[in-house]
């Protein structure tokens, strides 16, 4: 087995056993300054609901808040709406879901290949500042190629 092969199997089991796993795109030392690591869902397409994906945050971070989105998704069928606020995902911080479509930078390649780029819907876990701004808003406390985004609310 390759090593993409062998990967996709164990994506493949984890779906099986979970209902989804979440895939960490973490930047090279060849990549530029402004590429943000990502994280998304693989799996809940299946499902009939949209991939998760979150940016801009460490691996472990981003892998539990994916996590704990998914499981709501997947084990309580909670929807949720693009635009949405969610206030009990970041401690003392709401995050923001919006809806888009894969981008250069954010683009889950494998959900895409193993549901196809038609079945594939996406929605974006956005975090604020310190301050509770987001990259929409005037003085957000990061620069943008820090959490790139796939739509606007």
């Amino acid at each position: 087995m390759t090593g993409i092969d062998d990967f996709l199997y164990r994506q493949g089991e984890i779906i099986d056993r979970v209902g989804w796993a979440v895939t960490l795109v973490v930047p090279s030392d060849d990549d530029t300054a402004d590429t943000a690591p990502f994280a998304y869902t693989v799996g809940l397409t299946a499902h009939d609901y949209p991939e998760l994906i979150i940016a801009g945050l460490d691996p472990a971070t981003s892998q539990a808040l994916l996590n704990d989105l998914a499981s709501r998704v997947y084990d309580k069928a909670e929807h949720f709406r693009h635009g949405q606020r969610i206030g009990d995902l970041i401690a003392g911080y709401d995050a923001v879901i919006i809806d888009g479509d894969p981008t250069e930078q954010l683009h889950p390649g494998g959900a895409i290949g193993r549901y196809g780029p038609d079945r594939v819907r996406l929605q974006q876990v956005v975090w604020p500042d310190r301050h509770g701004r987001f990259p929409w808003d005037t003085a957000y406390g990061f620069p943008s190629a820090a959490q790139p985004l796939i739509g606007q609310p």
